[in-house]
C-alpha cells in the first residue's frame, strides 16, 4: 500500500491509499515509513498543502473507505459541513435523517473517521459549542477551526 508523510503546521501526517483512492490520515505521521507512490497521495499532498496554505477549502479526492454503511454515511456526511463553519453532533445526526438522539452513535463513528481534515470532522462540536473528542487532540482542533475562521485565537 503506497504511502507517504506530508509536514504540515499541525506536524507530520501519514497519508495511505490504494489504487482506488486515499484511505487514511493519520496524525502521528512519525509512524509511517514511505513506500511507493501514488497520483492519489501526489494529490491529497498537495490539496493538503493548498488547505493549510489558505488556498482550498473544499476537498476533492477519490477515496477508499473501509467501514461500516452507518459510519461510511457519517463520513461522508462531513464532507457537506461548510468551512469555517460548525455543526453539532445532533445537528449531523438531524442532517443524516436519524434524529437528535443518535448524536452519540454519530459522534461514535466520526470518531473513527479514517481521513480527518479531508471529511472535516473537527468542525463538528458538542451541542453546548464545546470542543470535544478529536483524534488528532483538542489543541489540533482548535487549531484547524481557528485556521479556518469557525473560532476566534485564544490569547
Amino acid at each position: 500500500m503506497p504511502r507517504t508523510v506530508v509536514d504540515t503546521p499541525i506536524g507530520p501526517l501519514g497519508l495511505l491509499a490504494s489504487d482506488v483512492g486515499l484511505q487514511a490520515v493519520l496524525f502521528d505521521g512519525r509512524r509511517v515509513r514511505p513506500e511507493g507512490s501514488s497520483p492519489v497521495l501526489d494529490e491529497a499532498a498537495r490539496q493538503l498543502g493548498a488547505y493549510f496554505d489558505g488556498e482550498l477549502v473544499t476537498f476533492e479526492l477519490p477515496l477508499d473507505l473501509h467501514g461500516t454503511e452507518f459510519q461510511q454515511r457519517c463520513w461522508l456526511a462531513l464532507a457537506s459541513v461548510p468551512y469555517g463553519q460548525t455543526v453539532s453532533y445532533g445537528e449531523q445526526a438531524r442532517r443524516l435523517a436519524l434524529g437528535s438522539d443518535a448524536a452519540r452513535a454519530v459522534g461514535a463513528a466520526n470518531g473513527r473517521n479514517p481521513l480527518p481534515i479531508v471529511l472535516p470532522c473537527h468542525r463538528v462540536i458538542g451541542a453546548d459549542g464545546s470542543l470535544t473528542g478529536f483524534g488528532g487532540g483538542l489543541h489540533v482542533k482548535r487549531f484547524l477551526l481557528e485556521h479556518e475562521g469557525a473560532l476566534l485565537p485564544l490569547g
